[in-house]
């Protein structure tokens, strides 16, 4: 795990060496165990090294292999790498190290940028050529490394984090307004291309640029899960069904077990991240180590699941952590969190996954994660009133129970200048649900959550919040294969048993019952749901802040009355409306925006 960072010149002149090193040194919480920067010709590139696979210094990046002509930085993990490997070696390529950074490039030369499709991995990275002085940009198919670009006249530049490239300069940082549309309604999710800011963009998953020396670029989008039934698994019951699912679980779990350092757990207690410790116990793993994060109760609200974690812990005989937050930690929390963040993220886990990830990188390097089930196997409450919906409905229907406010209510909230007469924010849901495939209302929220929300708001808050401790984050329920597997299976399997039906199923006999009939859970933090003493103090600090009246978002009015009632008004899914507004001002204010 790393962080990347690179500039390509179209004009002429010799890249900006000093601003790509400023980029680099701005992400080496992602990297604390390294750092490199490689000019030649019209692109620099950087790199901030986290040692996860070859320790020795033959993996240092860039990596340059100057008999194939290619220089790549790269973040996260081909965990088939050995496999290519061998290829390779089958197919006459020598090699200098044991990393997968190696393997990408060697595969990349042989296979050229078709190579993705190969790779069975979490992944972001930047290859150039030598000799065409090609760039080349990839990234996942589920979007779980990031990849941000910003352009100007006669260059761009990419990195792993967004406030790195703005360390770099250059950069227009004016609020994107759609974006801030996206934010204010679509779950408070801004989804690829864009950013909250105008000058800076993300690369979408499962997306392949090719970018050439006269600045021309061109995107190749590699894969997508169709979400509709297909003839290979016709006649199968739900047993199979089952059986199918475990088999595609249990064998992500054992590919992420590939490190060269010890991997953990991060253990809720939920049945997600409590069938990954059952799945790795069955696989004869002893001594794993799991962690557990809570905190204390606030406005009548438990601020922990230690019932539970406490009994898979027991269960497997793990070498579990509970760590209970002490309340004197949690407001410097919220700033540091928030600072953590490449982009605005609303969710008051980002809070509890930067506490955990702190404690945890303390003993490990690497952990799994029960991340993204909930998307992929129709976990959320959202789900079950889609069903049955006819699909001429399935827009306003998915908007009803999804987003977060209507978009006639954004008038009463932000000022006239940052309104539209037409709601862009449905419109893009609409443009993904016309796509192809996904037949069933059901199966087009799915495929919209597991593609566009998922990889902008869990996916992305897990890697930031672990990533500003120099900790890996893993997660299975996001191998494409089971994603796949996941997209063809019936909804009414998924639906089944409040949700997540087959994967409960899959569970029975795994993991003790009383995790798979438990209510559902979240990592709770009563005390930013509940907005009261230093924490809104802090909340009315950043909105009345000149600097936030100067920018204009947000009326004054509508400001008023929350701070006189911080906790009446909610969003459609129960985020704090408030909190959600104040987030975005202490995000920019951050950044010194």
């Amino acid at each position: 795990m790393c962080g990347i960072a690179g500039e390509i010149r179209f004009d002429g002149s010799d890249p900006d060496v000093a601003a790509v090193a400023r980029i680099t040194a701005e992400m080496h919480r992602r990297g604390p165990d390294g750092s490199g920067v490689h000019a030649a010709g019209a692109v620099a590139l950087g790199h901030r090294r986290l040692k996860i696979i070859d320790l020795s210094e033959r993996g240092a990046q860039p990596m340059v292999d100057a008999e194939l002509g290619l220089t790549a930085v790269f973040n996260g993990l081909i965990y088939n790498y050995r496999e290519l490997r061998a290829d390779l070696e089958a197919a006459g390529y020598r090699f200098f190290s044991t990393t997968d950074t190696e393997v990408l490039i060697k595969a990349f030369k042989h296979w050229g940028p078709a190579c993705v499709e190969r790779f069975l991995g979490m992944f972001a990275f930047g290859i150039v050529d030598r000799d065409t002085g090609v760039l080349t940009l990839g990234r996942d198919r589920l979007g779980i490394k990031p990849l941000y670009v910003t352009e100007a006249p006669g260059r761009l530049r990419f990195a792993s984090s967004l406030p790195a490239l703005l360390a770099g300069g250059g950069v227009d940082t004016s609020i994107d307004p759609i974006a801030l549309h996206h934010y204010m309604t679509f779950h408070s999710v801004v989804p690829a291309p864009r950013t909250i800011l105008s000058g800076v963009r993300k690369v979408p998953p499962a997306t392949v640029r090719t970018i050439q020396p006269d600045g021309t670029s061109s995107d190749h989008v590699y894969w997508r899960p169709e979400h509709v039934r297909r003839p290979e698994f016709a006649g199968m019951s739900a047993h199979d069904w089952r059986d199918a699912v475990l088999e595609a679980l249990r064998l992500a779990v054992r590919r992420r077990m590939v490190a060269d350092v010890p991997v953990g757990v991060l253990l809720s207690g939920g049945l997600d991240s409590s069938l990954v410790v059952a799945l790795l116990a069955d696989m004869g793993q002893s001594g794993l180590k799991t962690f557990s994060v809570g905190f204390h109760a606030a406005a009548g609200e438990a601020g922990d699941e230690f019932e539970f974690s406490d009994l898979v812990a027991k269960t497997f005989d793990t070498d579990h952590q509970q760590i209970l937050v002490d309340p004197a930690r949690m407001l410097p929390a919220v700033d540091n969190a928030i600072e953590a963040m490449a982009e605005p993220m609303v969710s008051h886990d980002c809070v509890a996954f930067h506490l955990l990830a702190e404690e945890v990188s303390k003993s490990v390097t690497v952990v799994q994660s029960g991340q993204g089930a909930d998307e992929v196997f129709a976990g959320y409450s959202w789900y079950p009133p889609l069903a049955g919906v006819p699909r001429n409905r399935a827009v306003g229907a998915y908007s009803d129970v999804f987003t977060d406010r209507p978009h006639s209510e954004l008038a009463g909230i932000l000022e006239p200048e940052w309104l539209f007469d037409h709601d862009p924010s449905r419109a893009f849901v609409a443009e993904h649900f016309a796509m192809p495939g996904a037949d069933n209302t059901l199966d087009a929220a799915l495929r919209l959550d597991s593609t566009i929300m998922l990889v902008d708001d869990p996916v992305k808050r897990v890697d930031n919040m672990t990533m500003a401790w120099g900790l890996e984050a893993r997660v299975p329920f996001l191998d494409h294969e089971l994603v796949e597997l996941a997209a063809a299976c019936p909804p009414e399997l998924k639906l089944a048993h409040g949700g997540k039906g087959v994967l409960k199923e899959a569970g029975r006999g795994i993991v003790p019952d009383g995790i798979i009939d438990r209510p559902k859970g979240y990592f709770p933090v009563p005390a930013i749901r509940h907005l009261e003493g230093p924490f809104l103090d802090r909340v009315r600090d950043a909105v009345t802040d000149p600097v936030a009246k100067a920018r204009g978002l947000v009326r004054r009015d509508w400001l008023d009355a929350m701070l006189t009632d911080p906790n009446a008004k909610r969003t459609n899914l129960g985020s704090n409306a408030l909190w959600q507004v104040a987030l975005l001002e202490m995000w920019l204010q951050e950044r010194g925006l």
